[in-house]
């Protein structure tokens, strides 16, 4: 018999500390089974990541300062999108409470030194790449934010497409990076900033 949906917006008390700081970061309540699914895919998608950046080469030119930033930046793209996918932290993100705005926004501002980290390290200073791929986040993300909600979805397809698309054809990057821009674009403008109902199935929430 299929499993009723049902949508959880309640949010689960966390302890005090750092551990409680890491719960509210991450999204508090994440079910075993999400967190199941969220490292498993972080170590196959990490895994593609890094094979087929080892494939191409790119790696031999690239300082040990320049490898680090590639792959801390990758890690972080990669479990960024899962984690933002999570229930436990759409239920978070977007809980009907004052400052959480400017808590999502200033999430996303903070990735602008994904882009100096990037741009200056390892693009060896394209500041028109930062510039760009900065006023793309920017304006997205405003975009999502301040839009009515039935249409944030779209919207933030429409946002993430765009940007993909200006990198792809206008913002000059090695082939072996190509892959940044829709990851950086999907975490950000689809997976955090947009708000999805957390649906479970009655009896099946670990």
């Amino acid at each position: 018999m299929r499993a009723e949906p049902r949508v959880d917006w309640e949010i689960p008390p966390t302890p005090p500390g750092w551990q409680g700081r890491l719960e509210r970061f991450m999204g508090p309540g994440k079910s075993r089974s999400e967190s199941a699914v969220e490292y498993t895919g972080l170590a196959v998608c990490a895994a593609v990541l890094a094979a087929g950046l080892l494939s191409g080469g790119a790696y031999r030119d690239w300082s040990a300062l320049q490898l680090a930033v590639v792959a801390l930046i990758g890690l972080d793209l990669v479990g960024g999108v899962l984690t933002n996918a999570t229930n436990a932290a759409k239920r978070w993100y977007h809980r009907p409470e004052p400052g959480t705005r400017h808590a999502r926004l200033a999430f996303v501002g903070a990735h602008l030194l994904h882009l100096a980290a990037m741009g200056l390290i390892v693009l060896a200073g394209d500041w028109t790449w930062i510039l760009a791929n900065g006023a793309l986040l920017l304006a997205g993300a405003t975009a999502v934010e301040f839009t009515p909600v039935h249409l944030k979805r779209p919207l933030s397809m429409a946002v993430l497409m765009t940007a993909v698309l200006v990198n792809q054809f206008w913002l000059e990057i090695p082939a072996a990076l190509v892959w940044f821009a829709p990851l950086f674009f999907l975490k950000l403008l689809v997976c955090h900033l947009v708000p999805e109902a957390p649906l479970t199935s009655r009896g099946h929430d670990d």
